[in-house]
C-alpha cells in the first residue's frame, strides 16, 4: 500500500471515529478515559500537536471544536455529568498505568 492510500484510510478511519463519538454523546470523557487511556480531550489535543508540527497556528478551543463538532463549553453543558467518586478512584489507577506505559 502507497503512503497517500495509507494516509486517506487512516483520515477515513479518524473521521469514522469522530461521527461514531459524535452519536455516543452519552459516553463521557471519564469513561474513555478508564477504558482505552484517551478521551476526546486527548485527540483534540493530537490533533492540534499535529498541526501545530505542520506550521499550522492552531488553538487548543479551535482543535477541541474540531473533535467535538461544537464548542467545548458548549458540549460540556450540553452532554457532561459529574463523574463519581468511584469513576474518579478509577481514573486515578488508569492516569498511573497510562504515564507508565508512555514512558513519563
Amino acid at each position: 500500500m502507497d503512503d497517500t492510500t495509507r494516509t486517506e484510510l487512516e483520515a477515513a478511519a479518524f473521521r469514522a471515529l469522530l461521527a461514531h463519538l459524535d452519536t455516543r454523546s452519552d459516553v463521557q470523557n471519564i469513561d474513555m478515559m478508564n477504558l482505552a487511556g484517551f478521551c476526546r480531550n486527548c485527540l483534540s489535543r493530537w490533533y492540534q500537536e499535529a498541526a501545530n508540527a505542520r506550521g499550522l497556528d492552531m488553538d487548543k478551543d479551535t482543535a477541541r471544536e474540531a473533535i467535538y463538532g461544537m464548542p467545548y463549553n458548549q458540549w460540556r453543558d450540553k452532554y457532561q455529568t459529574e463523574a463519581g467518586t468511584e469513576k474518579q478512584a478509577e481514573f486515578q489507577k488508569s492516569f498511573a498505568r497510562n504515564v507508565l506505559n508512555q514512558g513519563d
